[in-house]
């Protein structure tokens, strides 16, 4: 329904930021990440926005970057996680960190996040690899040797993986990664790098 609001922050308050647009106050959720990135009451900012609805609810939930929507949509698709959840985790691990995280089956830095035990985590691993590993095999299936990715080594596969985490498809992750990395480059750099490649604001 809205890809972002651009306007004035009205308030904030807990979880919630008020964004005045076009005479309109909008109640956005939002992380704490996003509550200290966008600045203070009076000023202009732009949220990235997700509409959630269900039965009896309809919240809207804004981010200060396109990559921490990604991740807090791609959450979403997780068994038992809901918003609160997913806006837990984006409160303590920026995207980049996420995906790292969740590539390296590093299950002890998501359970910073408030509410998210161990198994929780573990959970949240196991299903966006398992959705990777599909998603990378339609792709490597449906390309050629010349348009495929090459075998620079298992960090740019991790890198490409980790960009998928995030919500990416495999082909735009593919070019992604390949556009930024050089020999010798750590894992973390190139996500890092590579997210920069596909959007100016990370």
């Amino acid at each position: 329904m809205f890809d972002y609001i651009r306007g004035k922050i009205d308030s904030k308050s807990g979880d919630c930021i008020v964004l005045e647009s076009g005479g309109i106050g909008f109640k956005i959720y939002s992380s704490l990440m996003t509550m200290e990135r966008t600045g203070q009451i009076g000023s202009e900012t732009t949220l990235y926005t997700h509409l959630y609805l269900r039965e009896g609810i309809m919240d809207l939930y804004g981010f200060f970057s396109r990559e921490e929507r990604r991740m807090f949509e791609m959450l979403l698709s997780v068994s038992g996680i809901g918003p609160k959840a997913a806006i837990s985790l984006l409160s303590v691990l920026q995207p980049s960190q996420f995906a790292l995280a969740v590539m390296s089956g590093d299950a002890k830095s998501l359970t910073r996040a408030q509410g998210i035990g161990m198994k929780t985590a573990q959970r949240v691993i196991l299903e966006l690899k398992d959705k990777i590993k599909k998603e990378q095999f339609a792709f490597l299936e449906g390309i050629s040797e010349n348009t495929g990715p090459s075998a620079e080594g298992e960090e740019v596969r991790e890198a490409i993986g980790a960009l998928m985490v995030l919500g990416y498809t495999a082909l735009e992750s593919n070019k992604a990664v390949k556009a930024v990395y050089t020999e010798g480059m750590t894992l973390e750099t190139i996500i890092r790098n590579a997210l920069r490649n596909v959007s100016g604001r990370v």
